[in-house]
């Protein structure tokens, strides 16, 4: 009988301790990921990189949600290929080095057919504006039925991705899902939306709102990037002296789209009063993450 009475407290006890053991667990893996976030732009031990073992505890990524079954994202590579849109690409002869990364990112609706030698065939994840997404549902069944292991990363304002009907963005993908039913379809949280502007802030000491500007789908890239990504190499993306530089090359300003000119893009979103994106600024951030995280860009080179 003596025996009985003990091995109750003793159980209890043991659930006990499980039980803190789990929640300490949780804590420790959520100020990791809360330190990883806060960790832009800053230097010391505080921020000293974060091992391998961390980071694949941090392949939970809540701020991008499923649209079909609201899980969160959960990626993890080692190597990651970020493939630009720009014409810095056409002629590089990149593709079959690009594909042999662990995971290849691209951007919008830059394609890969009749492109290949070039960008590479395989796409891991794409990173997708809002106002690209009609360009995706021009050819649906290329990039939700054919490349159905793609995951697709939809960033947009909550006036277009709400989900109370009257998000048009957000509408277009929930009908896509619905039918595409084996597709990847994750969009940004407003939460997550927000956070993306405070890193702007942070990192510029502008306001993006009330400096007039958009961030860029290549900001939204190297942001989720650095978080899922053991290191990464940037291919064709000009770094934010490039077009002031003699002999620069004049290219498109996507591989797949002639008429437009790169830099003259740049420029114009550079000073136009409302409504451009602040690339030359975004790339100013870039190389300053590059020295605090694994960070390479070529085609053209960036000097550091």
């Amino acid at each position: 009988m003596a025996c009985i009475l003990k091995r109750g407290p003793v159980l209890a006890v043991t659930s006990v301790s499980v039980f803190f053991f789990l929640i300490v667990l949780r804590l420790i893996n959520e100020v990791n990921f809360l330190r990883l976030l806060t960790c832009f732009g800053q230097t010391g031990s505080g921020c000293a990189p974060v091992s391998e073992f961390q980071r694949q505890a941090l392949t939970h990524h809540g701020g991008y949600i499923n649209i079909k079954t609201r899980e969160p994202l959960h990626i993890y590579c080692d190597l990651c290929a970020i493939v630009s849109s720009s014409g810095q690409m056409t002629g590089q002869k990149m593709g079959h080095e690009i594909d042999q990364s662990s995971c290849i990112w691209r951007m919008n609706n830059s394609p890969t057919k009749g492109y290949s030698e070039d960008v590479g065939e395989k796409t891991t994840v794409r990173v997708v504006s809002h106002t690209s997404v009609p360009l995706l549902l021009k050819n649906p069944d290329y990039f939700f039925k054919e490349t159905n292991n793609t995951i697709y990363v939809i960033w947009g304002p909550f006036r277009n991705m709400r989900e109370d009907g009257k998000g048009i963005v957000y509408n277009m993908l929930k009908r896509t899902a619905e039918k595409y039913s084996n597709a990847k379809i994750y969009i940004t949280t407003e939460k997550r939306m927000d956070y993306c502007d405070f890193i702007f802030k942070e990192e510029t000491g502008r306001d993006r709102v009330q400096s007039g500007s958009y961030l860029s789908t290549g900001w939204f890239t190297l942001i989720l990037a650095i978080e899922a990504c053991n290191k990464i190499h940037v291919y064709g993306m000009i770094n934010d002296t490039y077009c002031r530089m003699e002999g620069s090359r004049k290219v498109p300003y996507h591989y797949y789209e002639p008429g437009r000119f790169e830099c003259e893009e740049y420029l114009l979103h550079e000073n136009a009063p409302y409504g451009g994106h602040r690339f030359i600024t975004e790339k100013r951030v870039f190389a300053k993450w590059s020295k605090q995280h694994n960070i390479t860009f070529t085609h053209p080179d960036w000097t550091v």
